[in-house]
């Protein structure tokens, strides 16, 4: 009886952390479908990817809200060319997810070339089936 008892909770752990790593993946997918949207000015991913309550918070002290933040990106008023992220972590906590990361970017913002280094918290709320960007902010890497 004690054995059933211990395999039984064996099993309940090791299928709860891999609950955990699947939902993992499934943040990081949107968060890389982010990535390719905003690279791509993509207007019909981005709003998909965002909640329609969007906080997004820039490293320059501004905050938009989604319509704003595609506006801006579809318009190649804010235009990224290349994004890179690295350093990911994301943490589970019911239906929400915090992700934190490295993004270092080529942008042309209004036809002028930059490069931006930035920390990076975002928020992804589960919403039925779907992950969705419901806050970001980020900061300046100090140098």
């Amino acid at each position: 009886m004690k054995r059933n008892f211990i395999l039984f909770m064996f099993l309940l752990f090791t299928s709860l952390l891999s609950a955990q790593d699947n939902t993992e993946k499934k943040v990081a997918e949107r968060v890389e479908s982010l990535r390719q949207a905003m690279e791509s000015a993509d207007g019909i991913s981005l709003k998909e990817l965002t909640a329609e309550k969007l906080s997004y918070g820039h490293s320059a002290g501004y905050v938009e809200g989604r319509d704003e933040f595609i506006r801006k990106l579809t318009s190649g008023e804010n235009d990224f060319v290349t994004i890179a992220l690295s350093n990911q972590s994301i943490s589970i906590s019911g239906n929400a997810a915090i992700v934190r990361h490295r993004l270092d970017a080529k942008t042309l913002d209004g036809g002028k070339p930059n490069e931006i280094k930035l920390l990076v918290l975002m928020v992804w709320q589960n919403k039925g089936k779907e992950w969705k960007l419901l806050a970001r902010q980020a900061v300046k890497i100090l140098p």
